[in-house]
């Protein structure tokens, strides 16, 4: 797996594109990640990469760090922190599980939705700024290394 994700980022290092570029489309693709779209990132991967005029394959790959793996980690933490931020607590209203059904889907899962949706985009805004400057200076180095060769 680590092969795999190096050898990815080597593919986006050596695309034929500026470093500013590289980012923005990395970053957009980290905020789809986290984005409370499940079930649309490819199409929304898509529309971002077309509005901003990047690599789509650039904004597909970095929305794949929320995958099966690690889905439950970052959206636990994305309606935690949603929770904070709505007022609530911080404590999770408990879920009737043995009620939900889709005629009622919504109204048992209501508490979730803004909180969840608050949370998702705050750490959407926050980890594709970070990522921005992290992956840009990576293809700066990257970049000024093979032209030095």
């Amino acid at each position: 797996m680590k092969y795999y994700i190096r050898d990815r980022i080597k593919a986006i290092l050596k695309l034929d594109e500026p470093p500013h570029k590289l980012a923005l489309a990395f970053a957009l693709g980290v905020f789809v990640a986290f984005t409370p779209t499940i079930g649309l990132h490819l199409v929304t991967c898509f529309l971002l990469a077309w509005a901003f005029r990047v690599s789509k394959f650039v904004v597909i790959t970095a929305s794949l760090i929320n995958n099966p793996w690690t889905m439950v980690p970052l959206y636990g933490f994305c309606i935690w922190l949603g929770l904070k931020i709505t007022g609530n607590d911080g404590a999770a209203p408990s879920i009737a599980w043995g009620d939900l059904s889709l005629t009622n889907f919504y109204g048992v899962l209501r508490p979730y939705i803004w909180p969840f949706v608050a949370g998702t985009l705050v750490v959407g805004v926050f980890a594709a700024v970070l990522s921005y400057f992290l992956f840009y200076y990576i293809a700066l180095r990257y970049k000024g290394r093979r032209q030095g060769r």
